[in-house]
């Protein structure tokens, strides 16, 4: 059973008098006495300690051990960890655990970079042991694969699966690959116009739609294969309870869920989670703004909204995505791409979702309700045109407004915005753990947009400029272990973070102000609740390319055990 979560709410400043008021020997039996241990807390004012002592989910001493002993009574838990490392426990800030965990998403795994004929014995194998939908669907092909066909890409899936619907999304989840069975139960032909923000691809010479859905067009098909049926709905509640674990296992205390399908009811499935008491983790989940839905959607957004600090999840945060991605040229750029792939967009500058006009109506609109937006970026103008938003809607509702939006991805940007995250108060939010993400990896883009793909993702030229930055992974984009995105973000050559209380910070106390608990987790203060992971590893004390293989021992949510590795004491 998971903790009450009836803590009442406690300022910094009422916590720091109450640390300073405590008494060098304790008389509070407490719960858990967390001693002999090397914890750094992430916070300036007391950044190490040796012990930690909790009672009822809240830290109520933290500092020497010979101090915390007096805390301890027949009942208190004492866990001695012999000089193990402690730090507060990771907030990944985007990340799509239900979607990553929905075991009914596909059972067509697809290897990038093949030519998409040689499919046909994947498609026979893993077609009959789809689940949960009448649909066939699968992930992990490249885009660049399908525009190169000799034949059209639809002929293709057909041919392999002609009985039933097909959908496979491509592995950036940016396009989707379809046979002629889904296009015409999604109602597809020569007529239909492209939708908001994506394009359905049509053969140049027949006008017939060619099986290739780019960006927002592949995510509304998509929707017609994800049924609300209780089976589907019940084989993604089985899959996010996996990956649930998983974040325990990685140390993640706490996540936002970066694209709630709401018309897909996704919310339900993770409010069954919390009411089970199957919920391990504190949650927000942003709700997907629907670029083909009227704005009265934002009436339906309203009603979902729930900000109760009390509570482990949360509803306070709208996914919004200004433009696509740069490798099918749908990144909104301020300037033409050097490669056109035929895809019709009008300039051959990407597309939006949203533009700066029609994001601005709905930040103006829901932030007044306490939403906070996390606005996908990509490209330049994309970058450029949120950021307008963002200080529009700061003049129509006021600088009183407490708002906390972020921009996330921010894979390219002109350098003349980059000081506009710390002026406007916005929080850049980045991915790292990919290999891709390097620098040099990044390089092929540059086929596409030329010069503008040699300094991507520009972490340390934001975090310089003084804007809050935070660091997440994107899964399953990205790997989930944020480990690997500590150890990338102090490897960027010139665009690395400073040190490794830099990174930390990103992964914690920033991400905690991203998600509204600034004042209840994120560090391991006196007054905060105890969300804390125990390593295998000092990470102040190993080499930065060793940093990667660190190991969680244990996961702590209010000072409850919910991951233990073998090697725990």
């Amino acid at each position: 059973m998971m903790p009450s979560h009836t803590t009442t709410p406690i300022t910094l400043a009422t916590a720091l008098s109450f640390a300073f008021s405590l008494p060098v020997t304790g008389t509070q039996a407490a719960d858990l006495l967390i001693t002999n241990a090397t914890i750094y807390t992430v916070n300036p004012a007391q950044p190490w300690a040796e012990a930690m002592v909790v009672d009822q989910g809240e830290i109520i001493f933290i500092g020497k051990a010979t101090e915390a002993e007096s805390f301890s009574s027949e009942t208190t838990q004492v866990i001695d960890l012999n000089g193990k490392f402690v730090m507060p426990g990771i907030h990944d800030v985007h990340m799509h655990p239900l979607e990553a965990g929905n075991l009914a998403a596909g059972t067509c795994m697809l290897e990038a970079g093949r030519d998409p004929e040689t499919y046909h014995e994947e498609f026979i194998d893993c077609a009959p042991r789809q689940i949960g939908t009448n649909w066939v669907l699968g992930w992990g092909h490249y885009i660049g694969d399908l525009l190169d066909t000799a034949r059209p890409p639809i002929e293709i899936l057909d041919q392999s699966i002609n009985d039933r619907p097909a959908l496979m999304m491509e592995f950036t989840s940016h396009s989707h690959w379809a046979n002629s069975q889904a296009l015409e139960a999604a109602g597809i032909t020569a007529d239909t116009p492209n939708p908001p923000g994506g394009i359905i691809v049509k053969d140049p010479d027949t006008g017939q739609p060619n099986g290739i859905l780019i960006d927002n067009a592949g995510m509304m098909i998509e929707a017609n294969a994800h049924k609300k049926t209780p089976q589907f709905m019940d084989l993604m509640y089985e899959g996010l309870l996996e990956n649930l674990e998983l974040l325990a296992e990685n140390g993640i205390t706490s996540a936002v869920d970066a694209r709630s399908y709401w018309t897909r009811n996704h919310h339900t499935v993770w409010q069954r989670a919390e009411r089970e008491e199957t919920l391990t983790a504190r949650v927000n989940l942003a709700l997907w703004a629907y670029p083909e839905l009227a704005d009265d959607q934002m009436e339906t957004m309203k009603s979902l909204y729930s900000n109760n600090p009390d509570r482990l999840l949360r509803i306070n945060q709208i996914k919004v995505y200004s433009d696509g991605i740069v490798g099918n040229t749908t990144a909104k750029m301020k300037a033409p791409y050097k490669a056109d792939l035929g895809l019709g967009i009008e300039g051959n500058k990407g597309l939006n979702y949203f533009n700066e006009e029609r994001l601005t109506t709905f930040m103006t609109e829901l932030e007044q309700t306490g939403f906070d937006f996390l606005i996908h970026t990509i490209g330049d103008q994309a970058v450029h045109e949120s950021l307008n938003a963002i200080e529009k809607v700061r003049s129509r509702n006021g600088l009183a407004v407490d708002r906390r939006h972020r921009l996330t991805h921010v894979e390219i940007a002109d350098p003349l915005d980059l000081p506009r995250f710390q002026q406007l108060d916005t929080v850049a939010d980045f991915q790292v753990a990919g290999d891709w993400t390097f620098p040099e990896e990044y390089a092929p883009e540059g086929e596409l947009i030329g010069d503008r793909a040699n300094n991507p993702i520009p972490l340390r030229t934001v975090y310089d400029t003084g804007a809050r930055i935070t660091l997440s992974s994107d899964y399953d984009v990205s790997p989930m272990n944020p480990f690997i995105g500590m150890e990338h973000a102090l490897t960027r050559g010139t665009e690395a973070l400073p040190d490794l209380a830099s990174v930390i910070e990103a992964y914690t106390v920033n991400g905690a102000y991203s998600m509204r608990q600034e004042d209840r987790v994120g560090s391991l203060e006196v007054g905060k609740l105890a969300d804390f992971i125990v390593l295998d590893q000092n990470l102040f004390e190993v080499s930065t390319d060793r940093i990667s293989s660190t190991k969680v021992l244990a996961t702590f949510l209010e000072g409850e055990n919910i991951y233990q590795a073998q090697a725990f004491p």
